[in-house]
């Protein structure tokens, strides 16, 4: 297992990129050895440290997101050594929580997406997530026809005639079976049908690591005989195609497949309520250990069928369905120091410097310590956390590597605490350049001040210009930029990005030429100048992009050069734009424009404003436009219906849909959604409640219809 300790904020664009392509490679790897080949290199904690670190840096850098990303696959490609199955429905994965905190969350999206409010009736289901194979078995006129494996979620392996050896699985349905039904559930092996069969292998020198490796291994046998003869189990939980609707529960439709003659897993509870889920998680974990096959959490499942419906699918997995997953390893190490790290927005950084301990087969070193509130004892609502704990060097601190993956220190023990010891003091002037480092209203992070002078942040700015989503200049990396930017010789010198596009100039006028300094050569050189020029016509997404706005990512950057379509529009609008005053101020024209754009909000918009407000950052701008031309964007749409590049805003209390599910809906029928009313538009939902967007929207001539008169459309 590889995991870099750099923490994810500390992560330059370049970097977080380098890092996606190696977890995808790493990760797909495992997957393949796991499902494919029954031989997994790594333990299941380490897998899902893989899997959250890459999780942490897609959620920091979501314009990286790869095409074979991790977040996007669900296990790995069927074996060429079994005949190829496609699911009639896609069969997804879950995404894992870790916390109690994460299962609030959890509960808290389901609702804001059904837009129930906190008192209404939201039943979950909770059952032991079962550590085997999964396996969906496909029933026609009640008879068994196909079962496979999983694969890659859309193609699995034709397993069926070694799942027949199976007792557990029923060859033929009861009448009141649909006539189509696809079961699924988990193959396993009990722990002492394991230990039995590791004893009859070890005298053929074969053994297997544990029960979910010998049952998957057992179960891809090209011999069915070899199937019949190890003790493999069957617990049925879920169903993909149905040719009629099973029940109006999860919990019925599951004790639906008992009365088939399904094998299914009795620790399964209704939960009508949060504390419900937990206890019923905390009963199962306290049981863990004397349950006779191996769990490693326990799946939540929103029980109304009808509302699954509703919650529908991401790319991977269910927005109805998660798993809380058992805690992985602690530790106890002693803190030896605390630095502070400047990102490249000037957010000052503490990180943790360890004695190196040992957790979950990996040494950490390194610990997050969040912000300089965390390390006071303070938790982001204000509230004292490790019962107002501070954290001091020289303390003896308690680590994990679970819900992040980044290690933190969870606690200290005080009865360890050297007597020396003192509260540690947070800088107020940042210790890359000296500048004053502020804190905003609101904010959890102390920030330099320095801007451009600052060295940790100018290096970081040019390394994030040159990344491969921003100007993608081939050849510029992490090295080269550091050496360019501490360049004694002007006519090496980059500081600003400007100063990229004028290098070979002013190497033609200079006696200093970059062929003969060491680490570079006249064919290294070419292929850096020719890389450069390459990049002196560029999208404006990217352009925009590359200059390092705060808040504006690759999504966002897309999002507002498709809008305004060409750069001098979009600097024109964020120029003119104003800043509204204080509460009932709307702003001017321009600020309204800038929130209409889907995705981007007041704090986006007031970036934008801040940025080209700056006059430092409109004379870098100017030197850029003089050696850069932004190409123009074009408008992308989605799919072709009414509503194709339509602006649409809802607005007042929907009361047939949450407002997430309005505009995902709206977005499914190629239209773009926006949170503010502007000339630009096309069509405003409102439900009762509504105020000044429908008020602008009448005041505008703007069409305006009702909830019942947007399903009306939808379903026309």
């Amino acid at each position: 297992m590889t995991l870099d300790k750099t923490p994810v904020e500390k992560l330059t664009e370049e970097q977080a990129a380098e890092e996606l392509a190696r977890l995808a490679t790493e990760i797909a790897g495992h997957d393949r050895r796991y499902h494919a080949e029954d031989a997994p290199t790594i333990s299941d904690a380490d897998y899902d440290a893989l899997k959250l670190r890459n999780a942490a840096i897609e959620a920091r850098f979501p314009e990286l997101i790869r095409e074979d990303s991790p977040s996007k696959s669900v296990g790995a490609a069927p074996s060429s050594a079994f005949a190829q199955v496609q699911h009639a429905r896609p069969m997804l994965s879950l995404d894992n929580v870790f916390s109690d905190e994460d299962v609030v969350d959890f509960v808290g999206s389901v609702r804001r997406f059904l837009n129930l409010p906190a008192d209404a009736e939201l039943v979950f289901t909770a059952e032991p997530k079962i550590d085997g194979l999964s396996m969906s078995l496909r029933y026609e006129n009640r008879r068994l026809v196909t079962a496979a494996t999983r694969g890659d979620g859309t193609t699995g392996e034709n397993v069926t005639a070694n799942i027949r050896t199976i007792s557990d699985i029923p060859e033929w349905l009861p009448a009141d079976a649909p006539d189509v039904v696809d079961v699924r559930g988990e193959i396993y092996m009990r722990r002492d049908d394991f230990l039995d069969l590791q004893k009859r292998m070890a005298e053929s020198g074969q053994t297997f690591a544990n029960p979910r490796n010998s049952a998957a291994g057992s179960l891809r046998q090209k011999n069915p005989e070899v199937t019949k003869s190890r003790p493999l189990k069957f617990f049925a939980y879920a169903w993909g195609e149905t040719s009629e609707p099973l029940a109006e529960t999860q919990f019925d439709a599951v004790r639906r497949f008992r009365d088939w003659g399904f094998p299914i897993n009795e620790r399964m509870k209704r939960c009508a309520s949060l504390d419900e889920m937990l206890a019923q998680y905390r009963a199962i974990e306290a049981d863990r250990a004397s349950l006779p096959y191996d769990i490693d959490g326990v799946v939540y499942k929103v029980d109304r069928l009808d509302l699954q419906e509703r919650l529908g699918f991401r790319s991977r997995s269910p927005r109805w369905a998660t798993a809380h997953k058992f805690p992985a390893e602690k530790a106890t190490t002693v803190l030896k120091a605390i630095d502070i790290q400047v990102g490249r927005t000037g957010a000052l950084t503490p990180v943790a410097r360890l004695e190196p301990v040992t957790v979950g087969g990996v040494v950490v070193v390194n610990a997050t310590l969040h912000n300089e509130d965390y390390i006071r004892g303070i938790g982001n609502d204000g509230q004292p956390i490790r019962g107002g704990r501070d954290i001091r060097v020289g303390d003896t601190v308690l680590i994990q590597r679970a819900g992040d993956v980044i290690p933190q220190i969870l606690d200290i023990v005080p009865e360890k605490r050297p007597a020396d010891a003192k509260p540690y003091e947070f800088p107020h002037v940042c210790p890359a350049c000296g500048s004053h480092a502020v804190r905003e209203e609101g904010e959890a992070v102390r920030r330099c001040t320095g801007g451009l002078i600052c060295p940790a942040q100018a290096v970081e700015r040019l390394r994030h210009f040159v990344s491969r989503n921003a100007m993608d200049i081939e050849g510029l990396g992490e090295k080269q930029i550091e050496f360019f930017f501490n360049a004694e010789d002007e006519a090496l010198r980059i500081r600003e990005p400007a100063d990229i596009f004028t290098l070979k100039a002013r190497q033609q006028a200079s006696l200093t030429k970059l062929e003969n300094i060491e680490g570079f050569g006249a064919v290294s050189v070419k292929k850096l100048l020719d890389a450069i020029d390459a990049r002196r016509t560029v999208e404006t997404s990217r352009f925009l992009f590359a200059l390092g706005i705060r808040h504006i990512g690759e999504t966002n950057a897309k999002r507002i050069a498709r809008h305004f379509t060409s750069f001098d529009a979009i600097r024109a609008v964020a120029t003119e734009a104003e800043i509204p005053a204080g509460k009932g101020d709307r702003g001017n024209s321009a600020w309204q424009e800038l929130n209409a754009v889907n995705g981007v909000g007041e704090v986006v918009a007031e970036a934008m404003v801040e940025f080209f407000n700056e006059a430092h950052n409109r004379d870098a701008v100017d030197a850029l436009l003089r050696e850069v031309q932004p190409a123009d964007e074009e408008k992308v749409g989605q799919v072709e219906t009414q509503f194709s590049g339509k602006t649409i805003v809802f607005t007042g209390s929907l009361e047939r849909m949450s407002r997430d599910e309005a505009k995902a809906m709206a977005e499914r029928l190629g239209a773009k959604t926006a949170g503010s009313v502007s000339k630009k538009t096309d069509l405003v939902v409102a439900g009762p409640g509504a105020g000044s967007k429908l008020k602008a929207a009448t005041d505008l001539g703007i069409e305006v219809i009702d909830e019942d008169e947007w399903f009306r459309r939808v379903e026309g």
